[in-house]
């Protein structure tokens, strides 16, 4: 039986993951870290796309992107392909750096928007990799919250939805657990925190 075919189309968003093989490591070092981002730079600019979050954990990433005329097959494969290579040629290794097949969620909604960028900057917080979101810096998350300069994130679509000043909204949102965000007639969010679990939404 064949694979489902993944659904594509341009200006698609997703929430991609990308596991190491056999869950193993894919970043030893910062020097790791520094060369999977060039290269998702590089990856950029042969096959422009937007990227609206990012978070490299020891043995996966996250990217929340937006395609514009490459489907995100192509995009990851000459990623991967071109980190694998790195790596294997750096540890001496041979054989498969990832899981032979990437994750992709189709983001179909703002509120899917919201949660998926909120649920990629918690990631090293959750995993107790630091105590302070701000002290990762694997991530977009300073990007959106101190207003670091990034030729590789686009902040200011998800930004553009808090009402000013929207880096404190935003990081308030990130930081609650428990908050719905309702989308107003202005276009701005109005973030009210909840008292039970349910699960954020965004409602028009």
């Amino acid at each position: 039986m064949g694979r489902k075919r993944r659904t594509w189309f341009q200006g698609a968003k997703y929430h991609i993951t990308s596991r190491g093989n056999r869950k193993s490591s894919l970043f030893y070092d910062d020097e790791d870290h520094t060369k999977y981002l060039s290269l998702l730079k590089e990856t950029k600019n042969t096959f422009p796309f937007t990227l609206h979050a990012f978070c490299l954990m020891t043995n996966h990433i996250h990217l929340q992107l937006e395609t514009s005329d490459t489907s995100p097959t192509i995009i990851m494969s000459h990623l991967n392909t071109k980190y694998a290579k790195y790596f294997n040629k750096k540890y001496d290794y041979s054989g498969h750096v990832f899981e032979k097949r990437y994750g992709a969620e189709l983001l179909d909604s703002l509120d899917y928007e919201f949660d998926v960028s909120k649920y990629i900057h918690l990631n090293p917080l959750k995993a107790g990799l630091v105590d302070e979101l701000e002290d990762y810096p694997w991530s977009s998350y300073n990007a959106y919250v101190n207003g670091e300069a990034s030729r590789l994130v686009d902040t200011k679509h998800l930004l553009s939805y808090f009402p000013s000043p929207a880096t404190q909204h935003y990081e308030e949102y990130v930081k609650t657990p428990l908050m719905d965000l309702f989308l107003l007639d202005n276009g701005k969010v109005m973030m009210i925190p909840r008292k039970t679990e349910e699960n954020p939404c965004v409602q028009k």
